[in-house]
Parts: C-alpha cells; structure tokens; sequence
C-alpha cells in the first residue's frame, strides 16, 4: 500500500521535471545560437520571459491534474502582456521610437512576471492549507 502512494505521489512530480529540462534546454538552445549583442534588444528579454511564463503555464496545468481546486491564470493580463510582446515585435511596421519599443517590451515582461506570480502564490496558499 505504501509503495502504491509512492508511486503516485511521483508520476506527477516526473512530468514536472521533465517539463522543466525541456524549458532549460530550450533556453539553452536559444542563448548557444544568439550573438551577443542579440541580448540587449528588448526582444529578447520578451522572448526569454515568455518562456518563463510558458513554464510557470506548464506547470499550472500538471498541477491541475491532481489537486481538486483548480488554480486559474490572470487571463487578461496574459493576453496583454502578449499584445505588448507583439507591438515590441512590429515595432518597425508600427513606427514606435525605441523608447517606446521598451517600455512595450518591458510592460510585456511585467505583465508575464506578475502572472507567474500570482499563479505561484496560488500553489503556496494552497500547500500551507493542505497542511
């Protein structure tokens, strides 16, 4: 009975960690294959903090399988930070300043980090209940 509980208790903790390398691998790929002055556009940062929120969205949906209540992402600031990500994106064909071009970029990497935010805060309050 003991062995039972151990091994479903460590299914869902293995997809984590699988999710989780492939993310590492992934930013490791991106930043083996950018020059370096590549990562002092606010592209990048948008492109590496996406990421960062795919992982914390990756997460949120395996730990949705096994808890009952459900933990739900902000979704409109999801899609806000993805229309900020993508008016830095089109910057050119829209005529922004780079000015303008990185407060976009950087209201995109806000809007990404308060979403993972709320989303983690979420799981403590939940595991201190559980508790």
């Amino acid at each position: 009975m003991a062995g039972l509980r151990l091994t479903k208790l460590a299914t869902p903790r293995r997809w984590t960690v699988i999710g989780s390398g492939l993310l590492c691998g992934v930013l490791a790929v991106i930043v083996l294959f950018t020059n370096r002055g590549a990562f002092s556009s606010p592209l990048a940062v948008v492109v590496v903090a996406a990421i960062g929120l795919a992982a914390v969205l990756l997460q949120l949906r395996l730990r949705n399988r096994e808890r009952a209540p459900a933990v739900h992402s902000p979704v409109w600031l999801n899609v806000f930070g993805v229309l900020l990500a993508l008016a830095a994106l089109f910057a050119d064909l829209l005529h922004f300043s780079s000015e303008l071009t990185q407060i976009a970029a950087l209201g995109a990497v806000g809007s990404f980090a308060i979403s993972s935010a709320v989303i983690l805060h979420s799981f403590r309050k939940q595991r201190a209940i559980s508790k």
